[in-house]
């Protein structure tokens, strides 16, 4: 009877051990796939100002980079939540100065309040987002005075620009006398400048402040230059915001493609390094209604 009792014991404890264990074993695997499966969000618990962003975001990325078990970047964080980017591109002298605000010290002005907060993408949005960022090229017609971001054959965004000059001038910063027109070919984005030298590149002397267009001096824009490799080459034409938006539809500058600080945000946050880019010289060009236009052959050609 007592051996009967032991038997009994035996088996009540194995049955108790093995589902113990299958219950540990399901907590387990429960407490490593959770992180992948949760949302995770990153909430501000400070006030950051645009002249802190990429400081901030750099630490942003590089803490969950070290974190989670596939890469994440400045740009995948961003434009996983849209909203940054819109408040970046707000931050525009022009585009507050039409809601009745001058802002001397664009840098000043805050991106993030305490609460704001971001949703880091999981591995499926990167997945996502980078055959995004693959399809995506950046199209400057120079005679149209016109930058697209273009999802293949789709335009996402189009932006008004100014290009170089039709002229040949001496600028100290080259040390000889370059032709300014902008060079039209085929190439990549190279390099993000995100705290750029103001150089004024005909005296090579460095500048700090800006007149605007209704003449009041402001700080300069904390907004990211694209550097660019045309044709192989580093011309040192660039994509970069101009404080004179005035100059926006004409040939102005030594070069560079020069937007609005507003399109500049868009157009950084489309634009990862090795985002293509075309830069072509169609004097005829179809508008949405069908007809074909021909445009001003500004360089002559």
């Amino acid at each position: 009877m007592a051996s009967s009792r032991n038997i009994l014991f035996l088996l009540v404890t194995t049955v108790i051990l093995f589902l113990y264990s299958n219950k540990k074993e399901s907590i387990a695997s429960f407490e490593v796939s959770a992180p992948e499966m949760a949302e995770i969000i990153y909430t501000f618990e400070d006030t950051v100002k645009i002249k802190d962003y990429f400081k901030v975001m750099d630490n942003i990325v590089n803490r969950y980079d070290s974190l989670l078990t596939y890469p994440v970047s400045e740009h995948l964080i961003v434009r996983n939540n849209p909203w940054v980017v819109d408040s970046l591109a707000a931050t525009d002298y022009y585009g507050l100065k039409e809601r009745g605000i001058t802002s001397l010290k664009i840098k000043e002005r805050t991106i993030f309040k305490p609460g704001d907060s971001l949703l880091i993408p999981d591995s499926a949005a990167v997945d996502s987002l980078n055959r995004i960022f693959e399809q995506t090229w950046l199209d400057i017609n120079l005679p149209e005075f016109i930058l697209r971001i273009r999802q293949d054959n789709s335009i996402t965004y189009e932006f008004p620009v100014r290009i170089g000059r039709n002229e040949r001038k001496y600028l100290a910063m080259a040390g000889r006398v370059v032709d300014l027109r902008t060079h039209t070919g085929e190439g990549i984005i190279v390099q993000h400048s995100k705290n750029p030298n103001f150089i004024n590149p005909s005296n090579n002397r460095a500048y700090h402040v800006t007149r605007r267009d209704d003449g009041v001096v402001t700080d300069l824009p904390n907004v990211p230059w694209l550097v660019t490799e045309i044709n192989g080459i580093h011309y040192g034409e660039l994509i970069h915001p101009t404080t004179n938006i005035e100059t926006l539809g004409k040939a102005y500058s030594n070069g560079c493609i020069g937007t609005s600080e507003a399109a500049a945000w868009y157009i950084y946050y489309h634009a990862p390094l090795g985002t293509r880019i075309v830069i072509r010289y169609d004097l005829e060009i179809v508008n949405e209604k069908g007809d074909t236009l021909k445009l001003e052959n500004i360089y002559n050609r």
